[in-house]
């Protein structure tokens, strides 16, 4: 649209108009207006530094409505140093009046509405809530039930307060406690014990006697770091009160007895094991070791026409080094045995010597294993080892020397420590310097597994294999096996009963002849307290032997005392 001049003419008239007033409006501002100047200094800390207090409009007006605001001081603030900050705001200011009150003054409750609950008391430490007393019981307790109450704070009731770490649990809560002698823990007891024997010197027809026992005990086990150190002495006496003497014939001639007058033995195990670690993955390692006793009652090694049974003594020693590569195990070590028996005592007065079954013997042993996975741990073992006696002829004119070992695999194992153990197979050989002596071979078992069935009840089976020396015309050596079950179980935790059960073979390789051992026990523990119990055992022991006259059965009753520190 095109606008006419008339119409432009007035649109600028007014434009001018309104500048003109905009003029007038600013005029007496500017003719008023001044420069603004600082009057304080840009770093003094003075409030009010940029312009002066009464010109400030939040500066303080008196009631009469003067100005009363008084002038800034040019003195600069105070120091604060070793002076204790003070915010203007005193302790428990906003606390109100039912909060928390730092200077533990009485603070209002809070008010309730009509019908609401009354709130619980909060948990925390030192806050305990009432609880209600039981209902009245019908019938009285008894007195022993009458016991003064455990503090809550003693049995971790308290609410708010943390939960009291549980004691770990006493696997043997009646078990010896011992006594601490410098780095060892030393434990000690000794048994006494006496009972009724019904054939001891195991006749084929049976002969009993009263007999009693007493067999000490000695522990003492490193607590050490490093290193390690075992000492185990085990030993037992068993006195009988009847003696044997030998018959007569029908001529009035002593007639030699297969069993010694004076049954009475001793019975003696000791070893000290000791461990050097060298280094973390390194580890020398020995023992030293030490048996006495006598021949088993029934055993044909035992000479006729004996006084006593003759002692035996083996002491020996083992030294050896181990190594971990990662997960696989190699362990060599060096054994050496000496084995000497005492001179037979016979009823005539006399005695014969017994030098042909003394004997020495040298050996190694490797071991190799391999921790495939956690509780299961494969291993491989052989053992060579050469005996040779202090006589080329033994009594019967044979030559005793001979060199054997065995190889043997299995594994150890600990199946979510219910059954923990280690089981083996393998093959035992042994060849002598006599040509006319069989070489001795035969399968080799050994185990010792255990099994927690129960927290009350325990099963054990062991397996052990041995070949031992013989004195009889022909026979090269004896293969034994022995097999034993045996399970405990706990009634209470002061009173266990031990079944045990065993089972053995013994082959006379070069001969004809062969045994069965068969024995079973029942043992009744009242274990009064850590230091003193109460055992009684039966036992019924039986050798079934394919030679006439050899077999014999006893049986044993048993009741004694422990003593144990």
């Amino acid at each position: 649209m095109t606008l006419g001049p008339a119409t432009g003419r007035r649109q600028r008239a007014s434009l001018w108009r309104a500048v003109l007033a905009c003029l007038v409006l600013i005029g007496p501002g500017c003719l008023t207006a001044e420069a603004q100047t600082l009057t304080r200094d840009l770093m003094n800390p003075v409030r009010g530094g940029f312009f002066q207090p009464q010109d400030s409009d939040l500066r303080r007006i008196s009631d009469a409505g003067a100005d009363d605001a008084a002038p800034a001081s040019s003195t600069a603030a105070p120091s604060r140093i070793g002076r204790i900050p003070d915010y203007g705001v005193s302790a428990a200011a906003g606390a109100g009046d039912t909060g928390y009150d730092s200077l533990n003054r009485r603070r209002k409750k809070p008010k309730l509405y009509s019908g609401a609950p009354k709130p619980k008391q909060p948990p925390g430490p030192g806050n305990f809530i009432a609880v209600p007393p039981p209902p009245p019981l019908s019938v009285p307790p008894s007195s022993t039930a009458n016991k003064p109450p455990v503090a809550p704070a003693m049995a971790g009731r308290v609410d708010g307060q943390p939960a009291r770490r549980r004691l770990k649990r006493d696997d043997d809560p009646f078990g010896a406690v011992g006594n601490y002698v410098g780095g060892f823990l030393v434990k000690s007891a000794v048994e006494l014990s006496g009972g009724y024997d019904t054939n001891p010197g195991r006749f084929d027809k049976p002969k009993g006697s009263a007999f009693y026992m007493v067999s000490p005990e000695f522990v003492a086990a490193s607590d050490w770091e490093r290193h390690s150190l075992l000492v185990d002495l085990r030993g037992s006496f068993t006195g009988y009160e009847r003696t044997f003497p030998p018959g007569f014939d029908n001529s009035g001639q002593p007639v030699a007895s297969p069993v010694p007058t004076n049954v009475d033995r001793p019975d003696f195990t000791g070893k000290a094991d000791g461990r050097l670690d060298v280094t973390h993955d390194t580890r020398l390692n020995s023992e030293l070791r030490l048996r006495i006793g006598t021949d088993n009652p029934g055993s044909p090694n035992i000479q006729a026409g004996l006084a006593r049974y003759p002692l035996y003594a083996t002491t020996g020693g083992t030294a050896g080094i181990e190594h971990d590569f990662n997960r696989l195990q190699v362990s060599l070590n060096g054994t050496v045995d000496r084995t000497t028996y005492q001179d037979s005592r016979l009823t005539d007065g006399t005695s014969t010597p017994n030098d042909d079954r003394n004997f020495n013997q040298y050996g190694g042993i490797a071991r190799v294993s391999y921790d495939l996975m956690p509780g299961v741990k494969p291993f491989g073992e052989v053992e060579a080892d050469t005996r040779v006696h202090d006589t080329r002829l033994d009594r019967n004119g044979f030559q005793r020397d001979s060199s054997g070992g065995y190889a043997k695999a299995g594994t150890s194992f600990e199946f979510t420590r219910l059954l923990t153990g280690e089981a083996s197979i393998g093959y035992a050989a042994r060849s002598y310097a006599d040509p006319r002596l069989n070489q001795l071979t035969g399968l080799l078992t050994s185990a010792s597994l255990v099994w927690s069935a129960t927290p009350l009840t325990t099963a054990k089976f062991i397996s052990v294999t041995s070949v031992d020396e013989s004195t009889l015309a022909g026979v090269s050596g004896v293969l034994t096996r022995t097999y034993t079950f045996e399970v405990d179980h706990d009634f209470r935790r002061w009173l266990s009963a031990v079944g045990r059960f065993t089972y053995g073979t013994q082959d006379y390789q070069g001969s004809t002849r062969s045994d069965e051992i068969y024995s079973i026990s029942g043992d009744l523990v009242y274990k009064l307290t850590r230091e003193f119990q109460i055992k009684a055992q039966v036992r019924r022991d039986m050798l079934s032997s394919n030679i006439s006259g050899a077999s014999s059965a006893s049986t044993v009753v048993m009741l004694g005392v422990r003593l144990q520190r």
